[in-house]
């Protein structure tokens, strides 16, 4: 399949985008071919445009604030690991000492940190003997494409989606190789998939959604499209009135989609460039014609409701599987952040206690399938359940944070550290009746998605007594589960040594927070290894 992008568009692209420039001049795939080359010569003498953008191609991200030190951005489908694979992953970083270490995403992923450019081809083999790949994982490319994370365990799910959420992506990256096919995308995408009543997947944030719906009596999928945020917009997906069923049709549809978007999208102005800004410009009705000719046949339109009734869950705890006699466990992972001999510790116990599997939420924590009823006492015994609690306290529990600056160029605020350091400090200070989502992103960006939490925070630079200090806007009011939609910025300019006090008073005003009395402790909580440099 050939690329076929209207050349009115991409020609004054061309005069205009540096991006369409350079991908015009070489796509962004071909540098697996100079991977060799690139770890003989040594990062410093890189073209340039070879190493801050054509190499995200391959998921590996150069960072101006750690030069030499990359991130590895893998694809993991559905949020799904093995055993072995995550050991693989642990040796990888286990060799770079306390640079190294690895994230999980918004987008049940993992990112791997520290890595060195000359050691790539290594990792690159160890990574394909695993099953593992990065490929196609930054840039105008789709990103890891979600599901649920207790698909084929809940008792209570609709579809499990994990077979399609893998055609998916077989078909989007050429299984694994790199398919230039989907390579030169107008910009970032997003797909996600969901067979569950709530909302796992953060529906409303992605480009493609497929949510559970039954249409003359027929279990399949609503389809919405557009979601999306950026620093310059942030947009809830709208429906396409479409309706699929739960099989290859799925993988046509998207396949459809993406056509449509890489022909057609706009390729100008960067932060027009999103599928929403082509929706707007056609207008809905000409969008689904034109994604129907793509796909070949007409779409049925969509069911009257969808099947999202319930209440978002976190999947932190014990809880039964649709498997007599099985658990999942979920645990709390502290923003996320994980270290080689945490990968170890987790390898370990899904292969003692579990069947070898492990599984990524978006929420940045993990699951452990597949605990028969007669080794959880064992399990919750383990040391490693001490720091990655099944009942973690009520602000470390929902808590969410991108990268933050310790290694991100765009982020203009520290994230983690200061996001689990407050939310630990204000758990010792106040009892609350519910968890309470706090989600910090360090830039306009909004890869930590606060948009979407009931306290949402985004890295600003304010100036406090003659100063530049970091400081947030403050978001309230995302919802998720059930009717889902984006919170608004309610305040702006806080800076960060301001901002215990003025979360403390939110809690209380908003969320029913109370002061504990003397002597009456936080349940759970959580610790975070973290070098800053």
């Amino acid at each position: 399949m050939t690329p076929s992008i209207d050349m009115a568009n991409a020609t004054t692209a061309a005069k205009l985008n540096k991006f369409e420039q350079f991908k015009a001049e070489k796509d962004g795939l071909l540098v697996k071919h100079e991977l060799e080359q690139f770890a003989q010569m040594g990062w410093e003498a890189v073209d340039d445009t070879d190493l801050t953008h054509r190499l995200k191609w391959l998921g590996i991200f150069f960072r101006p604030v750690t030069p030499g030190k990359f991130m590895l951005r893998l694809r993991l489908p559905n949020g799904v690991l093995t055993g072995y694979k995550a050991r693989t992953l642990a040796d990888i970083i286990q060799r770079y000492g306390e640079d190294g270490s690895a994230d999980i995403t918004t987008r049940q992923n993992l990112q791997l940190r520290g890595i060195l450019l000359e050691d790539i081809p290594d990792i690159f083999r160890r990574m394909q003997a695993a099953g593992l790949t990065s490929i196609q994982s930054g840039m105008d490319n789709v990103r890891n494409i979600t599901g649920s994370p207790v698909a084929g365990l809940d008792a209570d799910e609709l579809i499990d989606t994990q077979g399609l959420v893998r055609k998916v992506q077989d078909m989007i990256t050429g299984n694994g190789t790199g398919n230039p096919a989907f390579s030169n995308l107008p910009r970032k995408f997003n797909i996600a998939i969901e067979g569950g009543r709530d909302n796992s997947i953060h529906a409303e944030i992605n480009d493609i959604a497929f949510v559970p719906a039954y249409r003359d009596g027929q279990l399949g999928f609503n389809v919405l499209v557009g979601g999306f945020f950026s620093a310059r917009r942030c947009e809830a997906a709208i429906p396409l009135n479409a309706w699929v069923a739960p099989d290859d049709s799925v993988l046509e549809l998207c396949r459809a989609i993406l056509e449509v978007y890489r022909d057609h999208g706009p390729r100008v102005n960067r932060q027009k460039a999103r599928l929403m800004w082509l929706i707007d410009d056609w207008g809905l009705d000409r969008f689904r014609a034109a994604v129907e000719v793509a796909y070949g046949q007409p779409l049925p339109t969509a069911a009257a409701q969808d099947e999202m009734d319930w209440d978002k869950r976190d999947h932190i705890g014990v809880h039964p599987q649709k498997q007599v006699g099985l658990n999942y466990v979920g645990l709390h992972i502290p923003v996320g952040r994980l270290q080689a001999s945490d990968l170890f510790d987790l390898a370990r116990l899904a292969e003692v206690y579990g069947s070898g599997e492990l599984r990524l939420t978006v929420e940045q924590n993990v699951i452990l399938p597949n605990v028969p009823d007669s080794r959880l006492p064992v399990l919750l015994q383990e040391p490693l359940l001490e720091r990655f609690s099944i009942t973690p306290s009520a602000l470390t529990r929902s808590l969410v944070s991108c990268t933050g600056a310790q290694f991100c160029n765009f982020a203009l605020v520290e994230t983690k550290q200061r996001a689990l350091a407050l939310a630990l400090a204000l758990d010792a200070e106040l009892a609350l009746p519910q968890p309470v989502r706090i989600h910090w992103t360090g830039c306009p960006n909004s890869c930590g998605q606060p948009q979407v939490a009931d306290i949402g925070l985004m890295g600003t630079k304010v100036r406090k007594e003659g100063k530049t200090v970091e400081g947030v806007d403050i978001f309230m009011g995302g919802q998720v589960g059930k009717e889902a939609h984006l919170g608004e910025k309610v305040q702006q300019g806080i800076p960060c040594e301001d901002l215990h006090g003025v979360l403390r008073s939110l809690l209380i005003e908003n969320f029913g927070a109370r002061l504990r009395q003397p002597g009456e402790e936080a349940v759970g909580g959580g610790t975070l290894r973290v070098v800053v440099e």
